[in-house]
C-alpha cells in the first residue's frame, strides 16, 4: 500500500490493518536467518539456480512487510490514533 491508499482508508480500516500485519521481530529474524542458511548451503554445495532464487525473493517480501507497516504506522501517528 502506498501513501495515497491509506489516507483513503477510514479510522477503523486503517486500525485493523495496522493489526494484520504488525510484524514480529523474533520471527522474521528466524525466517531471514533461515534463508540466509539456504543461501550460503546451496553457494557452498555449487547448486545455484531457481532453487537460490526462492529464498531471496522471501527475503525481499519480509523486509517490504516492515516497510508497509512503517508507513501504516505514520499515518496512524498523524491521525493520532495509536
Amino acid at each position: 500500500m502506498n501513501q495515497k491508499e491509506l489516507s483513503e482508508l477510514s479510522d477503523q480500516e486503517l486500525m485493523e490493518e495496522a493489526k494484520k500485519i504488525k510484524p514480529s521481530p523474533l520471527v522474521d529474524a528466524f525466517f531471514i536467518g533461515f534463508l540466509v542458511g539456504i543461501i550460503i548451503y546451496s553457494a557452498v554445495k555449487n547448486t545455484w539456480g531457481f532453487l537460490t532464487l526462492i529464498p531471496l525473493f522471501m527475503i525481499y517480501g519480509l523486509l517490504k512487510k516492515s516497510k508497509r507497516y512503517e508507513a501504516l504506522k505514520n499515518e496512524l501517528k498523524e491521525r493520532d490514533l495509536q
